[in-house]
């Protein structure tokens, strides 16, 4: 079975159809990627798959579970969390206290418990406190752990937006463009990360427009243009398919 199931999925904006019926089911712990030209629907995907849109038609299944229609917050419990593609962040905030923020599902002692400084709420505060320290460790972030995220160079900022959603301790975990803007050594060390989030036992899909990115790091690909699934494949088969070469290249008129 599937973790994640897309059936027949609709995303209308009025008389604009974002998304056209479609089918996409990912495995678990694979990495997929969902790629396409600007504006073929894949931020829209994550949006529908998340809660943020109401799908026009079509299901959603997650562990077996049907969760079209929920709302994002019942949804990220259930094991689903996103990056974006912009970076969004408490940029006065410290990044320890931007990675507690990805805490507050579960972090939370109760409000009685927290008013009276009781010692459930000081033994989670400081569990939390432990965990979000494990995850800048793990992402490289601990030589700024104390820095204002306004402060952050850009590479590590997008690490940091990554750090946030792996705080809400996710079973699917979506990518949303993650190492766009980013130097090649940037990218390099955000590609080796990914892959030490899928051997945490995660499964990942990923948006990105840099093909190199996705060649390299893909088990599987997904290929949308105008709303519509056009092919998908392993990467060498997605590097060969005539279909993908015209929606980025355009087709060559003899």
């Amino acid at each position: 079975m599937s973790l994640l199931e897309l059936g027949g999925v609709i995303k209308d904006f009025g008389r604009l159809r974002a998304v056209s019926e479609l089918d996409l089911s990912v495995e678990q712990g694979q990495i997929r990627s969902l790629i396409g030209p600007n504006g073929a629907g894949k931020t829209t995907v994550f949006n529908l798959i998340t809660g943020t849109l109401p799908v026009s038609g079509g299901t959603v299944r997650f562990n077996g579970e049907d969760i079209t229609g929920l709302r994002p917050h019942r949804i990220a419990q259930k094991g689903i969390a996103r990056s974006f593609q912009q970076t969004f962040l408490f940029m006065q905030a410290t990044v320890l206290e931007n990675v507690l923020t990805g805490f507050h599902m579960e972090c939370r002692a109760g409000a009685l418990h927290e008013f009276l400084n009781t010692k459930k709420a000081k033994k989670t505060d400081g569990g939390c406190r432990s965990r979000a320290i494990e995850i800048i460790e793990f992402m490289g972030l601990s030589p700024v752990t104390h820095e204002r995220a306004g402060n952050l160079p850009h590479g590590y900022q997008r690490a940091l937006g990554v750090s946030i959603a792996l705080a809400c301790n996710p079973v699917l975990l979506l990518l949303d463009e993650p190492v766009t803007g980013m130097n090649p050594t940037e990218t390099r060390e955000m590609v080796d990360r990914i892959r030490k989030i899928r051997q945490r036992g995660i499964t990942i899909i990923i948006v990105e427009h840099d093909m190199r990115v996705v060649m390299d790091i893909s088990d599987r690909i997904t290929v949308l243009n105008y709303g519509q699934k056009i092919a998908e494949g392993l990467p060498s088969e997605i590097r060969a398919n005539p279909k993908v070469v015209e929606a980025y290249l355009g087709r060559e008129d003899n």
